[in-house]
């Protein structure tokens, strides 16, 4: 029997105290029966977690002073600590970048983070623990903008505030989308983007695989997998009956049944997905796995947590501005850092704020322009999802992991201590457990004379056989139907010069007829599945609550459209608004990840994609920062910089 070691802040284990013990009946005997049997299983993870030690990690300094000079204090503005490289923002790609630079020891590489380290903190690392963090501190809780076509609603985007950015956040699915998806963007990449082609970009991916078989799925093919990269993924996490209902149904009602989601052939299909979580049971972030107490020993790099980036400083006595540094500070009103970068700022954000964007915008915000470019915050693109619930009668499901009920309070204190012997049970579930691929015009799930909704009049698909629906099943009460190749373009912009002050975000969802039309095609398959064995043989189809979905399959198409602009959230997917283009197209970047017009500053990150992948972001998102480690040291080397 295997106990889990999980390093653990004061902060945290509070915060699982509270998910454990709240709610359990008051003063009651049983409540402080509860209670007393959560305390004394926390008490023991917290002994335990002790007992084992933590990680050295001395490059991650909190002390900005000793990373770089304050505003005003320096003996001249040209006196600031230097590196070569500085990245901005220590998130799903920063991680990756911080790592595979500092490889090479003849580069000192600073790696700039607004929020803390989340390696300790077992929100973080308890798969199905994530969604306690949202609303708190530890996470940006941004908002879009009032959506006019879903009901004039505001839809919550929280970005996770800590190493390791949104794969700290995230429902852990490995994917890596379609071969096609990065066919099209050697296609839309511009001059040189060649290499962006599935042939060529599909090795990054391998790269950072590190997959462990399960004997459960023998079916999957080891060798399309990596197996020596830092991430391990795998089949590890819950797998609830109802999942598997759900894969059997999907195969029934028409959508092939597949072994895996990510190889050469493509993802149309149904299957259990793989996850970032490893075979002790914890996530995988790109800090856990990247930033480990070997890389963080490094001479040559240094990690600053509680460091929001301000602004980049720019040179612009030559031909074209280069960027040779960046500010930042510790919250608005604290003192402003300076360092200096000898050879490359790799950043996520702050382009608009440095004076690189829309001309008229930067001026609206008195804001002086470095680099004309109209394509920055433009572009935005995202996945958008439709949750449909559902009664079922297994009582089988994971609502107890979130309800208040006394009952559902023994039942998570119980798999607290399943999950502490054991790294396993429900709280391992990444809540979208099973996911099913498919294209709206596939004829055998809309066959000709069918009673659907009308077909989209253009095809948006990277590929002929690529799909633009997602399924996936939750055990925790929804199934979701998601657009993944929308038409529909937002963009992000400026309410201020503040760099504390929150963007406006406009996502500008369902905005073109096609992206209504794939949505109502998806209801339909999805209605289909739950009246198809074995998941109908589980569901309540007498349920009455008008929230649950069950009188979908006969609703008026009318109803079905207002269900749609009424239930439509976000996926959590924001690609492309600094995207690889040529400048004629809007591009912002062009397939060196350079910032088009500007010397010394790339992008390396989800906006950077030419165009929204057909799948989950966070692979594609990691691949991409490893190609971009490799450009950035050949560069480096071929100029004559690198030792």
């Amino acid at each position: 029997m295997a106990s889990l070691n999980l390093p653990i802040s004061a902060e945290s284990l509070a915060s699982l105290t509270s998910l454990v013990v709240d709610y359990t009946g008051g003063d009651s005997r049983l409540g402080r029966r509860v209670r007393l049997g959560a305390a004394f299983t926390l008490v023991a993870l917290a002994l335990r977690i002790v007992a084992s030690g933590r990680p050295k990690r001395s490059a991650v300094q909190r002390d900005l002073r000793k990373v770089g000079k304050v505003v005003g204090e320096a003996e001249s503005e040209d006196n600031f600590d230097e590196y070569d490289v500085v990245i901005v923002g220590g998130g799903t790609a920063g991680c990756v970048l911080a790592s595979r630079l500092s490889e090479n020891r003849d580069l000192r590489v600073l790696l700039l983070e607004a929020g803390d380290s989340a390696v300790k903190d077992p929100l973080v690392r308890i798969p199905s623990a994530f969604t306690l963090m949202l609303g708190t501190a530890k996470v940006f809780n941004l908002f879009t903008t009032l959506q006019q076509n879903t009901g004039g609603r505001r839809h919550f985007w929280p970005r996770a505030k800590m190493l390791g950015g949104c794969s700290s956040i995230n429902a852990l699915i490995f994917h890596y989308g379609d071969p096609a998806d990065y066919d099209e963007w050697a296609r839309l990449g511009g001059e040189g983007a060649e290499t962006w082609a599935y042939k060529d970009f599909h090795k990054y991916f391998l790269k950072f695989e590190k997959f462990v078989p399960s004997k459960a799925h023998p079916q999957v093919v080891a060798n399309e997998h990596g197996v020596n990269g830092p991430i391990e993924v795998g089949f590890h996490g819950n797998h609830a009956a109802n999942t598997q209902r759900f894969i059997d149904a999907c195969s029934r009602a028409g959508i092939p049944r597949l072994a895996d989601l990510n190889t050469p052939r493509g993802s149309l299909g149904v299957a259990k997905v793989l996850t970032y979580i490893d075979s002790r049971g914890r996530r995988v972030t790109t800090e856990s796995a990247y930033l480990t107490p070997a890389v963080l020993s490094r001479p040559n790099l240094k990690v600053a947590v509680g460091a929001t980036a301000t602004r980049l400083i720019f040179d612009t006595t030559g031909p074209s501005p280069r960027a040779v540094g960046v500010e930042f500070a510790s919250f608005k009103h604290s003192a402003r850092f300076r360092v200096r970068a000898k050879k490359e700022v790799i950043l996520a954000y702050i382009l608009m704020l440095s004076g690189v964007g829309p001309e008229a915008h930067l001026a609206e915000h008195k804001i002086p322009v470095v680099a004309p470019l109209s394509g920055v915050g433009e572009h935005l693109m995202d996945h958008p999802v439709v949750n449909v619930a559902v009664a079922e009668t297994t009582g089988t499901s994971l609502n107890f992991l979130k309800s208040k009920t006394t009952w559902h309070q023994i039942q998570r204190a119980y798999a607290y201590l399943i999950y502490y012997l054991t790294g396993k049970g429900p709280l391992t579930t990444n809540v979208a457990e099973a996911a099913a691929f498919f294209r709206s015009t596939d004829p055998v799930l809309f066959p000709p004379n069918a009673a659907v909704p009308p077909a989209p009049t253009e095809d948006s698909t990277s590929g002929p056989h690529a799909p633009d629906l997602e399924f996936f099943v939750s055990p925790m009460a929804f199934n979701g139907n998601t657009s993944h190749r929308p038409t529909s373009l937002g963009n992000i912009l400026l309410k201020s010069s503040d760099p504390f002050e929150h963007p406006a975000i406009n996502p500008n969802y369902i905005s073109t007829e096609h992206d209504l039309a794939v949505l109502e095609r998806g209801m339909s398959v999805l209605t289909r599945v739950m009246y198809t064995s074995p998941l109908a043989d589980v569901i309540d189809h007498t349920a009455a609550d008008v929230r649950l979905g069950h009188w979908l399959p006969t609703a008026k198409p009318t109803e079905l459209r207002t269900y749609v602009r009424n239930y439509l959230e976000t996926l959590y997917h924001p690609t492309s608004t600094a995207r690889m283009a040529p400048l004629s197209d809007g591009g912002v970047v062009d397939a060196q990840l350079k910032v088009h017009g500007v010397r010394g500053l790339r992008v390396v990150d989800a906006s950077i994609f030419p165009t929204i992948v057909s799948g989950h972001t966070a692979g594609p998102t990691i691949a991409v920062a490893e190609k971009a480690s490799d450009m950035i040291l050949q560069d480096l080397a071929a100029s004559g910089r690198l030792a």
